[in-house]
């Protein structure tokens, strides 16, 4: 492979805002909740490239068939694999793509296959294009993807504040993070926050059942979170983390006196066994993440006695997407009144006008 820009490549990244910008020189853009992607394509080889250094080639092998017809010879593109169902966007079952066996990976290629989304150019032919105005990566974008194909896409974007928004409400229930801004001016800049993300953001009250150190072994490094059924049983739904280091620390004491005793009588006693957390694939606190490979991802117990209020982004599949920030402690609240109830899960919008791929 010999293109103009060459893997890998850190894709450009957002700040997140709590409102949208109004600006005439700005552009907005669904903010798409899957894979984030950068596609090399140098005549038949073709290579799929994450934010993270690891190539998504091997897990999706319908996407290097789609993407040989859908893009020019010669050409390097930024976009997002995305899981598309009649529901909305699923993680879920994207996440399950990354598999380690090549037989399993082949099966799902066509029992579940994923769909790409392209909102920006690096590159053509031999030339680079990422000092080039976003305004014209996008006007050249719009002539060399053939999203006639079915799951080949080019990202609807808009200068109208007022049509972000709609976006922003309409769409979310299917599965949008948000809407992502960006100037006409801005060139493309690796691995900096120089475009805007406004996501979605609430707050529940959750029952903090457990934490996990942090990787350097000094502090917690994140909270497992449980909401309560209907019929009373304690479910995981995610984690709260990115704490400060000072944070991380002075968690180790708070928590401290739910630590005693914990597992006597806790409802998830049996995930703190090592063999039910091997076989948890990702569903446990214990769980082994695809994503993550052999992460250490034990856990430690806590009296499931303590409420924090967590501010999260949306729910899919009764869990928190992205996890959860803490807000406070919630000392006035009883563990029991934290039920899956007071969760906004918006009904999902129809994708149909987007994704062909939706109807069926």
């Amino acid at each position: 492979m010999d293109l103009p820009v060459m893997p890998p490549v850190k894709p450009m990244l957002a700040k997140s805002a709590s409102a949208l910008p109004r600006d005439p020189a700005l552009f907005y853009e669904p903010k798409w909740d899957g894979f984030r992607c950068i596609v090399f394509r140098d005549g038949d080889e073709v290579e799929l490239g994450s934010r993270n250094d690891r190539p998504l080639t091997r897990y999706f092998p319908e996407l290097v068939t789609l993407l040989a017809q859908a893009l020019p010879p010669r050409c390097v593109v930024d976009g997002e694999i995305v899981m598309v169902t009649e529901q909305g966007l699923d993680f879920d079952t994207l996440q399950n793509r990354l598999h380690p066996a090549a037989s399993r990976v082949n099966k799902l290629a066509v029992e579940t296959p994923a769909s790409f989304v392209a909102f920006d150019l690096l590159a053509l032919g031999e030339k680079d294009l990422t000092g080039e105005p976003f305004t014209e990566r996008r006007r050249i974008l719009e002539t060399i993807v053939d999203n006639s194909l079915e799951r080949a896409h080019l990202t609807p974007v808009t200068t109208d504040p007022d049509v972000a928004q709609d976006w922003f409400t309409r769409f979310e229930g299917a599965g949008f993070d948000g809407v992502m801004v960006k100037s006409g001016e801005l060139p493309y800049m690796q691995d900096k926050r120089v475009m805007i993300k406004v996501k979605h953001e609430r707050t529940a009250d959750c029952v903090i059942a457990g934490f996990r150190w942090h990787k350097d072994g000094q502090g917690v490094g994140s909270l497992l979170l449980g909401l309560y059924d209907a019929e009373g049983h304690l479910h995981h739904v995610g984690v709260a983390s990115s704490f400060t280091a000072a944070r991380r620390k002075s968690l180790v004491e708070e928590l401290a006196p739910w630590r005693e005793n914990a597992l006597e009588g806790h409802p998830w006693r049996e995930w703190a066994d090592a063999a039910a957390q091997a076989k948890a694939e990702g569903k446990m606190p214990g769980g082994v993440s695809r994503w993550t490979g052999d992460k250490d991802l034990s856990w430690e117990p806590l009296r499931p006695d303590l409420v924090a209020e967590v501010r999260y982004e949306h729910v899919m599949a009764g869990r928190l997407r992205h996890g959860g920030r803490l807000v406070r402690f919630r000392d006035d609240r009883t563990p029991q009144s934290c039920t899956y109830a007071q969760l906004d899960e918006v009904a999902p919008a129809e994708l149909a006008d987007i994704f062909a791929e939706a109807k069926k």
